[in-house]
C-alpha cells in the first residue's frame, strides 16, 4: 500500500502546498514575486522546482487543469471513447459543450484549463530566471533547469493541441502587463517545445536509482520522460523519422519494460512500475492522514451512495468504446467497470439505474483494501499515469510504418498484443504486415484500446484527420479541432490577444 515514506515523497508533498497555493490565482492577474527569491541558493531553486510537481497534481479546488474535470473534458469527453458521465442533471451543460461540440467561450472549464497551464508556465519561467540570476551551473541546478523546461514544454504542448496559436511567454512575469502578449504561431510554440525538451533530455538523469536499485525519487522526471514527450510532439507534426529515433532511444535505454499483466498497471502496487515513464504522484496515509490528493480519480469514481460513493462519476466509457475491443481482449475488463457485475476484487457493483451509468473507468477504481486503510472511499491517492512505455512502443510502431518499415512496425505492435493476450491461445493473434494502409489501421485500433480513457483518443483522431468522420454525428466540424480562447483571457490582454479565427 502507498505510504510513501521516502524522503522525496515527504519533501515534495510538503513543498506542494506552495505550488497549489500559487495555482489558485489567475495567470494574467499574478502579482510580482518577492525579490528575495533572487537570493536563494541551489537548494532554494530545487524547492521552486518541487512546486512544479505540485502544480500539475492540482491539489486544490481551483486547480483542475491537468487532471480534474476541465482536463477530462478537453482530453476525453470530446472523443468517442468517453462522455460526460455522472447523472443526466449533474453538469448537464458540460455534456452539451464537450460531447455535442457546442463550445462556450466563457465557460469556467476552458478558462481553468487555460489559466492553470499558464500558471505552470509562469512558475517554470520564474524558476529558470532564478537559476539564471544566481548563475547556477552545477549539475544539480542543471537538472532543476531541465525539470522546469520539461514542465513548460508539457504545458505548451497541451495548449497548442487544444487552442492552436497561443501567446509564447518564455520569461518571468513581474506584472500583468508583461503577460499581455499576442498569439504566436503554432510553429513558434513547437520550436520552444523542441528546445525545452532537447535541453531536458540532455540534462535529466536516466533514472533516480540508489545503490540497491530502488528509486530515490518516485515520479521525478527522467531523460526517458523528456524523450517520450518529444517523440509525441514530433508524431503530431508527422516528423516520422525524428519520432522513431526518439522512441528507439527510450526503448534501447533499458530503463523500461512492459508489465507482465495489463491489469496490474491499474492497481496500487502498479504505480511507478517498470513501464511508468511519467506519473503525477498522489498520496495518502492511514485513516486519511497526510492526504495529498488529486482530483483525477475522485472526479471519475463510481457515483453511488454509502459504500459505493466512490467519486463524482464523470468521464464514463461509451458503448462505442466497449464495442471497439476484440472478442475476449483482457484489456476490456481492465478498462471498463460494469454496473451490476463483479469488480476485479470480487465485489459486485450496484446495477444501473441505481447508479447512473452502465460503465465506469476501471483504470481509476480505488482498491477496497486502500479504502479501508485510508478510511476514505474516494481514490484521491491514485496516481495519474501520463506517459507509459506502451505508448512509446505504439508511437514507434506508427512512426516506423509511416517511414516505410512495416516489418519493424509489426514487431512493435506484437509486443503490445502479446502482453495483452498474456499467453491465452486464440486471443489477439499477431498481425503480420501486408501493406502500409493495413498496418496503419491495425496500429490505430491498438492505440485506441491500449490507451483507452487515458486522454489520447480525441487528439489522435484530430491528427489522423479522422475526427470529422468519427465524431461528425456528435456535431463535430473541423473548426472544433481547436477550442476558442477563453473570453476572460482576451478581455485581460489589453487588446493584444485575438480570438481564434473560426470562433
Amino acid at each position: 500500500m502507498k505510504r510513501k515514506t521516502l524522503l522525496w515523497s515527504q519533501w515534495v508533498m510538503a513543498i506542494l502546498l506552495l505550488g497549489t497555493l500559487g495555482a489558485c490565482s489567475k495567470f494574467l492577474d499574478r502579482k510580482p514575486l518577492n525579490a528575495t527569491l533572487e537570493d536563494l541558493n541551489q537548494g532554494g531553486l530545487e524547492g521552486q522546482i518541487y512546486g512544479l510537481y505540485g502544480a500539475i497534481r492540482n491539489g486544490d479546488v481551483a486547480g483542475q487543469g491537468f487532471g480534474g474535470i476541465p482536463w477530462l473534458a478537453m482530453n476525453n469527453f470530446r472523443s468517442d471513447d468517453s462522455e460526460k458521465g455522472s447523472s443526466a442533471a449533474d453538469g448537464a451543460d458540460w455534456g452539451v459543450i464537450y460531447d455535442q461540440f457546442q463550445y462556450v467561450k466563457d465557460h469556467w472549464s476552458n478558462t481553468t484549463y487555460w489559466d492553470q497551464h499558464y500558471v505552470l508556465i509562469g512558475q517554470a519561467n520564474t524558476a529558470l530566471q532564478i537559476a539564471d540570476s544566481l548563475k547556477l551551473t552545477d549539475a544539480a541546478s542543471q537538472i532543476n533547469r531541465a525539470e522546469a523546461r520539461f514542465f513548460r514544454a508539457f504545458a505548451y504542448f497541451d495548449l497548442v493541441r487544444a487552442f492552436g496559436e497561443v501567446p509564447k511567454i518564455d520569461f518571468r512575469v513581474y506584472s500583468a502587463v508583461d503577460a499581455q502578449r499576442p498569439k504566436s504561431s503554432v510553429a513558434e510554440i513547437y520550436a520552444l517545445i523542441d528546445a525545452d525538451l532537447q535541453f531536458a533530455a540532455a540534462n535529466l538523469p536516466l533514472n533516480w536509482k540508489n545503490a540497491a536499485g530502488s528509486s530515490r525519487f518516485p515520479g521525478r522526471l527522467t531523460k526517458g520522460a523528456a524523450q517520450a514527450l518529444a517523440a509525441k510532439t514530433q508524431l503530431y507534426r508527422q516528423n516520422w523519422s525524428a519520432a522513431l529515433t526518439l522512441c528507439q532511444s527510450v526503448i534501447s535505454s533499458g530503463e523500461y519494460a512492459l508489465t507482465g499483466n495489463y491489469d496490474d498497471i491499474w492497481k496500487e502496487a502498479g504505480e511507478n512500475n517498470s513501464e511508468s515513464i511519467f506519473e503525477i504522484q498522489a498520496s495518502i496515509g492511514a485513516n486519511n492522514a497526510d492526504n495529498y490528493f488529486s482530483w483525477y480519480a475522485i472526479a471519475q469514481g463510481v457515483r453511488g451512495s454509502g459504500d459505493w460513493d466512490l467519486g463524482w462519476g464523470w468521464n464514463t466509457p461509451t458503448q462505442n468504446l466497449v464495442d471497439a475491443f476484440d472478442a475476449n481482449d483482457p484489456r476490456l475488463k481492465s478498462t471498463v467497470l460494469y454496473s451490476g457485475q463483479a469488480d476485479r476484487y470480487g465485489k459486485t457493483v450496484p446495477s444501473f439505474p441505481a447508479i447512473p451509468r452502465m460503465y465506469w473507468n476501471n483504470k481509476v477504481y480505488p482498491e477496497p483494501s486502500m479504502q479501508t486503510f485510508t478510511a476514505n472511499r474516494q481514490g484521491g491517492w491514485i496516481n495519474q499515469r501520463v506517459i507509459r512505455y506502451a505508448d512509446v512502443i505504439l508511437m514507434a510502431a506508427e512512426a516506423a510504418n509511416e517511414s516505410g518499415n512495416g516489418t519493424l512496425a509489426a514487431n512493435y505492435l506484437e509486443q503490445i498484443r502479446a502482453r495483452a493476450r498474456a499467453g491465452a491461445s486464440g486471443v489477439l493473434p499477431a498481425i503480420a504486415f501486408a501493406n502500409q494502409a493495413q498496418m496503419r489501421t491495425a496500429i490505430r485500433n491498438e492505440r485506441r484500446v491500449e490507451l483507452a480513457m487515458e486522454g489520447e483518443r480525441f487528439f489522435d483522431l484530430v491528427r489522423w484527420g479522422q475526427a470529422v468522420t468519427v465524431l461528425g454525428g456528435q456535431g463535430y466540424q473541423n473548426k472544433h479541432r481547436y477550442y476558442p480562447i477563453p473570453q476572460q483571457a482576451i478581455d485581460n490582454s489589453g487588446g493584444k490577444l485575438i480570438q481564434n479565427p473560426e470562433w
